[in-house]
């Protein structure tokens, strides 16, 4: 048995890429996608028609040309969204646009935008996860959603106050980042490597799995981001890890043993207190995490310069 097989016994496995292919190949359960894979896969020449659907629909419905590169973006998100559930069983997460990150009701509006192309396209609510940063506004705008029935995965999660607020709100599923994680200790320790029995990245996942298991929250906690198999099978036992094609074709090539990292049933037994959370304590815990706020703001601007791109590919790709 692969070390994926042995994994996909104990975690749900999402393919983290736009890839349609690389998703059918890999066959997991979920799939998610963010600007910079979508980027990235607008430009593969397969799926030129799915790019061209979108500027089709953008044409016909926007009333500017402001209004007309945002529509079509949020098309092509859709469009590779239902493809992708054309393959997999489960849901896919698809991505609010980063700028948003600070406003709340801004965040709603463009969730509703998106679910309403989805039901265009036949698609059920049930199978799609909004994808929202976990800045405190990002955090209201899903607790809204949520109690409207439309479900979230909050990402660009780095820190234990983030994991804390999402669980209150009531999310869905949240993203924390492994691989950034280990890569902002990495660089501050001024170390190539960090061994994985001390890989803050999956201690900062199992710190997060064993709180919520603890006090019984529904969130579901999907590591993500990786940057070696070994990070991903040590969080065996999590309720998914969302894997890059590459680190999937390692483990389906790999037979290395994949024992459970990540136990609920022991978590519940461990002595854990609760965190009472609200706005200022969520700032505070942020503010004295160097960083969470540092790869958090990293990340919001990262996600916002790869919509740029796409923007810029894709008015190139209308004249």
């Amino acid at each position: 048995m692969s070390s994926l097989e042995q994994l996909k016994k104990h975690t749900v496995v999402v393919a983290d890429t736009g890839d349609i292919d690389a998703i059918a190949e890999h066959k997991p359960q979920d799939a998610t996608t963010n600007p910079s894979l979508l980027y990235k896969a607008a430009q593969m020449p397969q799926y030129q028609p799915l790019v061209d659907e979108a500027i089709a629909y953008g044409r016909s419905t926007a009333k500017g040309d402001h209004e007309l590169i945002d529509a079509i973006i949020d098309k092509l998100s859709v469009t590779f969204g239902c493809r992708i559930l054309e393959i997999i069983p489960g849901r896919v997460s698809t991505e609010v646009d980063a700028r948003l990150s600070f406003h709340t009701a801004a965040t709603i509006a463009k969730a509703h935008q998106l679910i309403a192309l989805y039901k265009e396209a036949g698609i059920s609510s049930d199978r799609i996860l909004i994808k929202i940063a976990s800045t405190w506004e990002g955090i209201c705008a899903a607790e809204q959603l949520e109690k409207e029935g439309i479900h979230c995965n909050l990402t660009l999660l780095f820190g234990f106050g983030q994991a804390i607020a999402c669980a209150e709100a009531g999310v869905t599923l949240i993203s924390p980042f492994v691989g950034r994680i280990y890569d902002w200790y990495r660089k501050s320790q001024g170390v190539d490597t960090i061994p994985i029995n001390e890989d803050p990245g999956v201690k900062s996942v199992t710190t997060i799995f064993n709180y919520y298991k603890k006090h019984g929250y529904k969130t579901e906690v999907m590591g993500a981001s990786f940057r070696t198999k070994e990070q991903v099978m040590a969080l065996c036992g999590s309720d998914l890890l969302t894997i890059s094609p590459d680190l999937l074709s390692q483990l389906a090539a790999s037979d290395v043993a994949v024992p459970l990292g990540l136990d609920s049933t022991a978590a519940q037994k461990m002595s854990i207190d609760r965190v009472a959370m609200d706005e200022s304590t969520f700032r505070w815990m942020l503010n004295e995490d160097a960083m969470a706020t540092e790869k958090l703001a990293e990340g919001i601007r990262g996600f916002s310069a790869d919509l740029d791109k796409l923007k810029s590919y894709l008015r190139d790709r209308m004249n």
